[in-house]
């Protein structure tokens, strides 16, 4: 039955290239039995010779969606799709044994990526050279990463050169269980109706999977610093008006039958999937597609969340007819209300509350929240690590992120050997004006004692996530150089973390080192005497 099917359809004149391609296996299969199967094809698209690999390989299980076919996918969607991935570095997130099985995500272009795939260089936030991401610029980039399963497209928001500037802010829309996508919409025409105040236009998607997506395009020169605290504040915002549908924070236990405004995307270490993207979420290949604001009502006051998911074949016939809706995304120029700028930049993060609560800033010398004082250095995020003599001496580690410092107290210090783990409890998050405190705390006060910056310098985030209690990262300081993980763990007590050395042991830090400053140079004794406070650096603003 099956060889009659494939007979009429190689039969078939106009036949698709997906359709060419599993014609060409057929008739090596029936034809030339007698010889191995051919499991390489070439294929000559916009002058580029592409050897194809496995293309019979279903990759989507439901509907038996073969590797051919997703390269087909790509190839008819080109024209829509490559003006919104041009000139933008992207994350690879590869499926080597289709959807449902294991993937993982490459940043560096692999080694054998060929000379004619552009590529953009972006320094790493610590020390060894350049990230050298892809940029898909035409249809033979495209066909040759649909051959490697790279499923998913995930670009940046900014263009190269200008990595620190994005083109649009995203609002991710994310439901917690007892959510649906019908929730998200209700989230949507709220964030529409407050940008429509502040005289901006905005545009959605559904985002392949559970939720939804707003943009809204800038397409001018506001930087990260700008635009991430503008999502932070419109989240927090909606999330404060409207407590019972939306939040705002990450935690997975706030989320329940609510919708997480998700504002972090909005910066320069983080993508998001694509319009015109495939999705590898489920067995059925659903597409991260636009829609009209009158397409999203309509489905909300029908309760039809059904008619806003798009199967992969469905989607092209769709954007064949209405074309592109995402096309104004690229060249709508707006600017953020400077009014709310100037709010914005004046305003303390909101998780230092616990922080102030637990100090007199009359008597301690410890920084005072303040308006954000960000890290100059790109894409670079800063860390820095406290030795402190408390009640019990211990190392303070802290992460700058979102704003703040996430903070740990690990009392045996950081792990030098692969693989051994060191506990570390959470502390509330510290100001970025933290990063260089030096000198005593008074006795009297919360933490009371000598404190010593041991180590400082700046971290790359390889992966995990703080609010799903994992974290994997680069070190680059003046001690630690090297690959670490934190990891979240329960206990009957509370909930607390793990730091752990991975990759590769380093050399542990002398008695010596272990007790020198390691801005000022000084011994905890020499930092405990001297009750100076704090120690002013003489270093330019990292």
């Amino acid at each position: 039955m099956l060889d009659t099917i494939m007979i009429g359809l190689c039969r078939n004149p106009d036949a698709d290239i997906a359709t060419q391609i599993l014609c060409r296996e057929f008739k090596d299969r029936t034809i030339m039995a007698s010889k191995p199967k051919p499991r390489t094809h070439q294929l000559k698209i916009d002058g580029r010779d592409l050897r194809l690999s496995n293309l019979a390989k279903v990759l989507f299980p439901q509907g038996q969606i073969t590797k051919a076919e997703i390269i087909d996918y790509y190839i008819q969607i080109a024209k829509y799709l490559l003006p919104h991935l041009e000139r933008r570095p992207v994350t690879l997130k590869r499926y080597p044994n289709g959807a449902l099985g294991e993937f993982f995500y490459e940043k560096d272009a692999p080694g054998f990526t060929p000379e004619w795939v552009e590529t953009f260089p972006v320094p790493r936030r610590e020390s060894g050279g350049a990230i050298r991401y892809i940029v898909v610029n035409d249809r033979a980039t495209l066909v040759w990463l649909a051959n490697l399963a790279n499923l998913e497209i995930h670009p940046f928001l900014h263009r190269a050169p200008h990595i620190d500037r994005p083109t649009s802010i995203v609002f991710d829309l994310d439901p917690g269980d007892g959510a649906d996508l019908l929730t998200c919409a209700e989230v949507a025409f709220l964030i529409r109706h407050l940008l429509k105040r502040l005289g901006l236009e905005s545009f959605v998607k559904v985002s392949g999977s559970k939720g939804l997506q707003v943009y809204v395009p800038l397409n001018g020169k506001a930087t990260y610093e700008l635009t991430q605290p503008f999502a932070k504040a419109v989240s927090e915002l909606l999330a404060k008006d409207h407590p019972a549908l939306i939040v705002s924070e990450m935690a997975k236990k706030l989320r329940a039958k609510k919708v997480l405004i998700d504002w972090s995307q909005n910066t320069d270490f983080k993508t998001t999937v694509a319009v015109y993207s495939l999705r590898a979420k489920t067995a059925v290949p659903y597409v991260s597609l636009p829609i009209t604001w009158e397409e999203l009502e309509t489905s909300a006051k029908r309760k039809n969340a059904d008619s806003l998911a798009f199967e992969m074949k469905a989607a092209l016939q769709r954007i064949n007819k209405v074309g592109d809706l995402f096309k104004n995304v690229l060249s709508l120029k707006q600017q953020l209300p400077s009014a709310v700028l100037k709010h914005l930049t004046g305003k303390a993060p909101k998780s230092l509350t616990a922080y102030t609560r637990k100090r007199d800033f009359t008597k301690t010398a410890e920084p005072a929240p303040n308006a954000v004082s960000r890290s100059k250095q790109g894409s670079r995020r800063r860390f820095v690590i406290q030795k402190h003599a408390a009640t019990h001496l211990h190392y303070d580690f802290r992460l700058e992120m979102q704003d703040v410092l996430k903070s740990w107290a690990v009392p045996k210090g950081p792990p030098y050997a692969k693989g051994e783990r060191r506990l570390a409890m959470p502390t509330e998050d510290h100001p970025l004006d933290y990063l260089e405190f030096e000198g005593v705390i008074p006795k009297d006060q919360y933490g009371g004692g000598t404190v010593m910056v041991w180590d400082i310098g700046t971290y790359e985030l390889l992966g995990g996530n703080y609010y799903k209690g994992h974290l994997r990262f680069h070190l680059s300081g003046s001690k630690l150089k090297g690959e670490w993980e934190l990891v979240q763990w329960k206990n009957k007590e509370r909930a607390t973390w793990l730091l752990i050395k991975v990759a590769a042991t380093m050399r542990p830090i002398s008695k010596k080192r272990d007790d020198t400053s390691a801005i000022s140079k000084r011994s905890m004794k020499d930092i405990a005497q001297a009750a100076d406070a704090t120690w002013a650096s003489d270093r330019k603003a990292g």
